[in-house]
């Protein structure tokens, strides 16, 4: 699939086929395209949590407001970082690259993030969204469709999954094989209401 088949036509899928399981080359293939996102520093704070006990999934459908596609979908996956990534090893984030290049970058980082709790927070979940949308995308060019959800108790998820203290969680997404067809597209903004070109000044709002 071309890539602006595979943005214009991903959506936020409910309905899928519980019986289908997607072989695990293909499970392979879209995790490693979701690595493949950038990162601040190229720390790569994301941990992707593959949920496969059927029991555990429904344990977490019955914290996500009994949406079905958290257990109906081949994939769930809960959408993991590690927020003090950038102080472990923070070398091998740059082992390949020049040592002039590492060195600097390597140096930077402690300052960069030490003490900056909201801040490494923040790193950690926009590392989550470039991934998951790239993980989005790959799943619709390989033919499955996908669904983001925050709907869910995120404390008891964490506690579900045994998540580490100096984790944080973002959201999960489901990954299948749809069998009913998405709503239209329910109120797409326009172009023009949403670019602003240099500043907010005189923009209304």
């Amino acid at each position: 699939m071309e890539t602006f088949d595979a943005i214009y036509g991903r959506r936020s899928v409910k309905h899928f086929d519980p019986d289908h399981e997607i072989p695990r080359e293909v499970e392979r293939k879209l995790l490693e395209a979701a690595i493949q996102s950038p990162t601040s520093f190229n720390i790569q704070h994301w941990r992707f949590v593959i949920v496969r006990d059927p029991e555990l999934r429904q344990q977490i459908r019955a914290h996500g407001k009994d949406q079905a596609q958290m257990t109906d979908a081949s994939l769930l996956i809960v959408m993991t970082a590690d927020m003090r990534a950038w102080k472990k090893e923070p070398a091998r984030y740059w082992r390949n690259a020049p040592s002039e290049v590492a060195e600097l970058l390597v140096s930077w980082m402690g300052p960069f993030h030490e003490g900056k709790e909201t801040l490494q927070r923040d790193e950690a979940q926009r590392s989550i969204g470039m991934a998951m949308q790239t993980l989005m995308l790959a799943a619709k060019a390989e033919g499955y469709e996908s669904c983001p959800m925050i709907g869910f108790d995120h404390e008891a998820v964490a506690k579900m999954i045994g998540l580490p203290e100096d984790h944080c969680v973002g959201p999960m997404v489901a990954i299948g094989k749809g069998i009913q067809d998405p709503w239209p597209k329910p109120g797409q903004l326009s172009l023009d209401e949403v670019l602003i070109e240099n500043r907010f000044i005189g923009k209304d709002r």
